[in-house]
């Protein structure tokens, strides 16, 4: 609405990540809710934590990163992509030990379009904080603040 033309060519980006991936869809929906649990952003997360839950996601690990806790216990491949998400925010980059590993597992491709999720998911965190963009009406628990 405020910027037209950037949102629509950002969709389209968006639409390849999310669509078009060699990622399975449980992978990429994971990797979202960690962003948005990263950025407090309550409309990506109203929306993706049903998708997560219908793509494999267990619904207690949903509930434990809503709480800006790490799951307990992950199958391998989502232990990954957590720990991924977690190391590139925070650290703005990846060790050679985590991208060796990831590339090993998702193929260079799949590390590629994870990273560029994990980007992508973070534009958007930004400018629907910064609008204030309200979370649609659902069930969905909204993201409890944590401390700073």
């Amino acid at each position: 609405m405020r910027s037209p033309e950037l949102l629509t060519r950002v969709q389209k980006v968006g639409e390849t990540l999310r669509f078009h991936s060699v990622l399975p869809a449980r992978l990429t929906e994971l990797a979202t809710l960690v962003v948005a649990r990263v950025w407090t952003q309550q409309f990506e997360w109203c929306v993706h934590a049903p998708l997560a839950v219908a793509a494999g996601v267990a619904p207690e690990t949903v509930e434990a990163l809503r709480h800006g806790r790490r799951p307990p216990t992950l199958p391998d491949d989502e232990r990954r992509v957590v720990d991924l998400v977690h190391e590139l925010l925070a650290h703005h980059g990846l060790s050679d030990a985590t991208y060796e590993d990831a590339v090993a597992a998702l193929g260079e491709r799949g590390v590629v379009e994870l990273v560029g999720l994990i980007g992508y998911f973070t534009m958007l965190s930004m400018v629907l904080n910064v609008a204030r963009t309200p979370p649609d009406a659902t069930d969905v628990p909204l993201l409890p603040l944590l401390p700073a």
